[in-house]
């Protein structure tokens, strides 16, 4: 559960982020990072749209610039874009003034108020400077659909078993994840479809 949901710690260090919206409403927020890329980006907004559901993406601005059709797609098809800094940057690896140029470079790329740090690794100095001019989003549900030790069944369970009223949910459009995240992500969302579940974008 450490891994699945943040600890109670975390939320209360970076109180004024998102990680559920709402407690009382049957709705979910899908969201996706790492992308965009050419060998699973594509694949996930067919998904998407066989379901007619909407997503929010946060992007790597390195990843932006290798796919920027790609990119445009994403938008084309009704989806929200965020802000994944421009090198899937670590945040306690570099100074705060480092970080925030590295969250601003990506943003001239990718145009979004809506951030989320890498990892879940931002430092507070770091992230009292950018929800100033941001809306910092982190999960209530990270599906580990990156971690190749685990079969597509087991993300599955881990969504059936955490996803709650409100839950902010991620998976990832990356290489690392794509036979986790194509094969888990149909099976989830027809599971949230049946348990009433509506799906919402991150605005």
């Amino acid at each position: 559960m450490f891994i699945e949901q943040p600890p109670a710690i975390f939320r209360w260090v970076f109180r004024d982020a998102i990680c559920r919206k709402s407690s009382t409403e049957k709705v979910v927020y899908l969201t996706f990072d790492d992308g965009p890329c050419a060998k699973t980006t594509l694949k996930i907004l067919e998904i998407l749209d066989n379901f007619g559901i909407k997503a929010t993406f946060f992007c790597v601005g390195e990843n932006v610039q290798r796919n920027p059709l790609l990119f445009a797609e994403i938008k084309k098809r009704g989806h929200a874009v965020g802000n994944h800094t421009m090198c899937h940057a670590n945040g306690f690896k570099y100074s705060t003034n480092e970080y925030i140029r590295l969250v601003d470079d990506a943003n001239t790329l990718i145009e979004s108020h809506l951030f989320r740090p890498p990892y879940g690794r931002i430092k507070p100095s770091q992230y009292q400077q950018l929800k100033k001019k941001y809306s910092v989003v982190l999960w209530d549900v990270v599906t580990r659909d990156y971690n190749p030790k685990l079969k597509p069944q087991k993300i599955v369970s881990i969504v059936k078993r955490y996803v709650r009223n409100g839950s902010v949910i991620v998976f990832h459009d990356s290489v690392k994840a794509q036979k986790n995240v194509l094969e888990a992500l149909p099976e989830s969302i027809d599971f949230l479809q049946k348990a009433g579940f509506r799906f919402e974008l991150i605005k």
